[in-house]
């Protein structure tokens, strides 16, 4: 884990007009084992050769580089397996399902920020399947200022551009924003462009970081039955 020093860069908090956020492993808790493993039964290989290939090949895919049958055809390909038309159609719904799992603490504190006057923003590398379910079907949407999927706009992180693109979409510099995502490399390079930013841990380590450089609006402790319900996952209505 991160200490506070290595994780924050200690912004001016009275400039922060916007706070962005990642999705996945921040607002959204991770895949879980048995939700890979369902991808993986279908490809006929073990969780962790299927956890591997998904998470080198996922750049051209989130990019929108490859559609998802495309994608869905490259993995089977660099598997040794072969796929129909239902069993992607029921990897691609299998990929939604397992990534709508929410941590509502965390949506808590976003209506608590909007509330407060912050703009919140919403910068993911996601591919179009998963972006079209939440436009179509998250209510929850509507408490982000500005949307950036990087399907729909064909650039990822760490990419400059992407970052660029959504404090534009703000209308925010970047010395006014902080950006809160789950991967250092993400975090060095919003730093780059001169962007507040915190890796993400847990909601109790980002609490202590924010209060440290005296944020106005903090996420509300979580007691012991709240981060058991959260380690356990909860599926919000969508």
């Amino acid at each position: 884990m991160q200490n506070s020093s290595a994780s924050t860069d200690k912004p001016n908090s009275s400039k922060i007009s916007a706070v962005i956020f990642d999705y996945g492993e921040v607002l959204a808790y991770s895949a879980s084992r048995e939700g890979f493993s369902r991808l993986a039964k279908i490809f006929n290989v073990s969780f962790d050769v299927f956890r591997e290939l998904w998470e080198t090949t996922r750049d051209v895919y989130d990019r929108g580089d490859l559609s998802p049958q495309e994608y869905w055809l490259m993995l089977a390909a660099k598997s040794n397996t072969t796929l129909d038309s239902n069993q992607i159609e029921q990897l691609r719904k299998i990929e939604i399902e397992i990534w709508i799992n929410l941590d509502p603490a965390m949506f808590d504190w976003v209506r608590a920020l909007r509330a407060a006057g912050i703009k919140t923003g919403l910068l993911s590398n996601m591919p179009t399947d998963l972006a079209t379910y939440l436009r179509e079907n998250a209510d929850w949407l509507d408490d982000f200022s500005f949307k950036t999927f990087s399907g729909e706009v064909r650039m990822i992180k760490p990419d400059a551009a992407i970052y660029e693109y959504t404090l534009r979409g703000l209308g925010v510099s970047a010395a006014e924003s902080l950006f809160i995502d789950d991967k250092e490399i993400n975090i060095q390079a919003a730093r780059g462009l001169g962007i507040h930013g915190i890796v993400y841990r847990s909601i109790e380590q980002l609490r202590n970081e924010l209060k440290a450089i005296g944020f106005p609006v903090l996420p509300a402790h979580v007691d012991e039955h709240a981060t058991k319900r959260q380690e356990q996952g909860i599926k919000l209505q969508l």
